[in-house]
């Protein structure tokens, strides 16, 4: 893969095969403290060529505000061209799945991550396993709808512990912790 993000583009749409909107990358911003393979500050902001056109297959996530909550047990969406099981092959049609979001608290506890859980990380999916991302949609959004319909940006599939695993949900980039980085970084 180049590490140029110049050499980069960027598909929207619903197939893999045959996107409808392409745009090449001007430039990436990683976060500044993020030191892979740690997990904090797993956020970058991708700088498109040119803006996107909205469709009915193309559609906008808002930012929502810092202090915008999704509570425990609401839906989230989540969708990407990841594996659809753990060590699997990818789909050529994007996919999504519906999950709830897990307080932090519960995704701290022992039986499932242990204390790992920051502040800024989000736990979504379901305790007794069955829908979760996947290897291939790291980097992916994670929706939530609020009363009026408008879909907002919950969290950036960042980790988990192989897929839809009983106890180890997905674990996501929380937007709202980020979202003054965000502002400096896009004026957005």
């Amino acid at each position: 893969m180049a590490s140029d993000p110049k050499e980069w583009s960027v598909s929207f749409g619903l197939l893999l095969s045959d996107p409808q909107t392409q745009r090449s990358i001007k430039d990436i911003i990683i976060h500044e403290n993020y030191h892979y393979p740690a997990h904090d500050n797993d956020i970058a902001v991708v700088h498109l060529s040119s803006p996107v056109l909205y469709t009915s297959n193309i559609r906008r996530a808002c930012l929502p505000e810092a202090t915008y909550t999704f509570p425990p047990n609401s839906d989230v969406v989540v969708t990407g061209w990841g594996t659809l099981k753990s060590d699997g092959t990818s789909p050529n049609i994007l996919q999504k799945g519906l999950v709830k979001i897990i307080d932090n608290k519960t995704c701290n506890s022992e039986e499932v991550y242990s204390g790992v859980i920051t502040p800024g990380m989000l736990c979504a999916g379901f305790l007794e396993g069955s829908v979760d991302a996947c290897q291939g949609d790291s980097g992916g959004p994670l929706v939530g709808a609020d009363y009026k319909g408008t879909w907002f940006l919950a969290g950036i599939v960042s980790w988990g512990d192989e897929c839809a695993l009983r106890n180890k949900p997905g674990v996501y980039t929380r937007v709202t912790y980020y979202r003054d980085w965000i502002l400096s970084k896009t004026g957005l």
